[in-house]
């Protein structure tokens, strides 16, 4: 009997606040929808930019080729300001035309590296490709009713943003005719542009928008880093309008929500202090059980909790779950306490394989695996602008020789110590052993500024040694050192640095072994 009145009283209770539920429910129907429409163009937001990543990426080389000669000469370009699929057209009949005169049955990227067309071909199909990119970016800012769409080339060392594609045309005047503002570059800061960093540096998607209220009107705008193969280019940007709700009807809504919270307040009040003695008093101590269970984690909470279990009505059994909750919820996070000192065990396995998979055995200096990483690192700062990198290759003579006649043990003493010398050397730079015999410094910083000192230090000390009689032969460390510094009038990639390096070390071998024969 007590199981059924309680539930009959509860049912009219339940009835009667329904009735008002619903009653508040049509009023906030409006703003439901009003989040529901934010989630939508949040999604829409999500799909331009992919579409439009696609687009760019689905060209490959093409845009790559496109922006490396944009970047570089954008001041002498003149695409013209108002242009749509038949001066596309025109263009890129112009840069074929262009292309099959000078290079009659041959395919670009195939028959003929990009960088080796004529400027005037280059700057032909740089115009054409500038000319389809944005009328791809202007169709999907109107067929999504976009604020904005943009393609950007930043720099992390400016602080600067570069509009290489601009959905809203900025124009100029030319010989009387009118043409895009191209290359527009303006510094974008860190905390008016958050998300649009992030990105950037990060080279991943930001689950964050950056907001803005300007000209366009309050706007989030999304951004998604560009990948041509494994290279960062740029960013993809995307801005939409987010309606505004109608302060009328909200106002409206507000008031009439204030009108019936007023009502439900007088009506619960009342039911209340009828039910308060039968009803309230244990869910008042499965509050207070609740608040210190948040407090303090103690499983004696749900023995005092069955303690006061003494009916079979409803309320009695939510606090008997919950004592049983606690119970289920203790032995959950020891086991989840488990779990993460297993992951955290295992994550730093994994660490130390990928350390042991890029560091030399021997010295405990980076491999060549790790050098490579490094290089790849370096190509791409070479080519967002870096330009003070310089590279040091040094050899160990005579290893064969002390191998072969005192132990690869000694050749082993050989290597370590002339490793030891190079990282005293270069303190300030990253050093590999990539062979045998061959170690490289990166130069950076003031190794790359005092690298004739450094040099000159280098050789003194193995002089040093070699001049010393107590030494054994194994231990009169010789090597030969040569460096080259990044030249960019001569210098295409790291490569070039390398390979000057390595042959001035050569020569400098070279030299060594004519002074030991003479």
């Amino acid at each position: 009997m007590k199981n059924r009145s309680l539930t009959f009283k509860f049912t009219l209770m339940f009835a009667a606040f329904t009735l008002l539920t619903l009653t508040i429910s049509s009023l906030l129907s409006y703003a439901n929808q009003i989040n529901l429409y934010k989630e939508q163009r949040e999604e829409s937001i999500r799909y331009v930019a992919s579409y439009l990543e696609e687009v760019l990426t689905s060209d490959g080389d093409d845009f790559a080729w496109w922006q490396e000669f944009f970047v570089k000469n954008y001041k002498d370009l003149n695409v013209p300001y108002n242009f749509g699929a038949n001066e596309i057209q025109q263009a890129r009949h112009k840069y074929e035309n262009l292309f099959s005169k000078a290079f009659p049955g041959k395919i670009l990227g195939i028959d003929i590296a990009f960088n080796d067309l004529p400027k005037e071909i280059k700057a032909a199909y740089t115009i054409y490709k500038h000319e389809y990119y944005l009328d791809k970016f202007e169709q999907a800012c109107k067929r999504f009713k976009l604020a904005y769409v943009e393609y950007l080339i930043p720099d992390s060392n400016t602080g600067q943003i570069m509009y290489a594609l601009d959905a809203m045309r900025d124009e100029k005047i030319v010989n009387g005719k009118k043409y895009i503002e191209l290359g527009i570059t303006v510094p974008h800061s860190l905390d008016d542009h958050k998300t649009e960093w992030e990105a950037w540096t990060s080279g991943i998607q930001p689950t964050g928008y950056d907001t803005f209220d300007n000209e366009f009107g309050k706007t989030y705008a999304y951004y998604m880093p560009l990948y041509i193969g494994t290279q960062k280019l740029g960013l993809i940007g995307v801005e939409v309008f987010i309606s505004a709700v109608n302060k009328g009807i909200l106002n409206a809504t507000i008031r009439q929500m204030l009108m019936i919270s007023g009502v439900l307040i007088l009506f619960m009040v009342f039911l209340l202090f009828i039910i308060r003695s039968k009803f309230i008093r244990k869910l008042i101590i499965l509050q207070n059980a609740i608040d210190e269970y948040s407090k303090t984690k103690k499983t004696e909470i749900a023995e005092t909790l069955l303690k006061d279990v003494t009916n079979k009505d409803e309320i009695s059994t939510i606090i008997a779950k919950f004592a049983e909750m606690i119970y289920k919820l203790e032995s959950y996070m020891k086991h989840l306490v488990k779990t993460r000192q297993d992951l955290q065990v295992s994550q730093k396995r994994v660490q130390e394989m990928s350390e042991l998979a890029t560091k030399d055995a021997l010295t405990g200096i980076r491999n060549k695996t790790g050098y490579d990483k490094e290089v790849k690192r370096i190509e791409w700062e070479m080519s967002a602008g870096l330009q003070d990198i310089g590279v040091a290759m040094i050899d160990l003579n005579f290893l064969k020789r002390i191998n072969d006649t005192y132990g690869h043990d000694k050749g082993n003493m050989a290597i370590i110590s002339l490793c030891k010398i190079v990282c005293n050397i270069f303190e300030h730079s990253p050093v590999f052993r990539i062979g045998g015999d061959e170690f490289v410094a990166i130069l950076k910083g003031n190794d790359l500024i005092h690298i004739n000192e450094l040099t000159t230090e280098f050789n003194r000390q193995l002089k040093e040694l070699q001049d010393n009689p107590n030494l054994e032969y194994w231990e009169k460390t010789s090597a030969a050192i040569g460096y080259a510094i990044f030249n960019p009038e001569t210098d295409a990639s790291y490569d070039n640095i390398f390979k000057r390096a390595d042959a001035e070390m050569y020569k400098n071998k070279k030299a060594m072994k004519a002074v030991r024969e003479n």
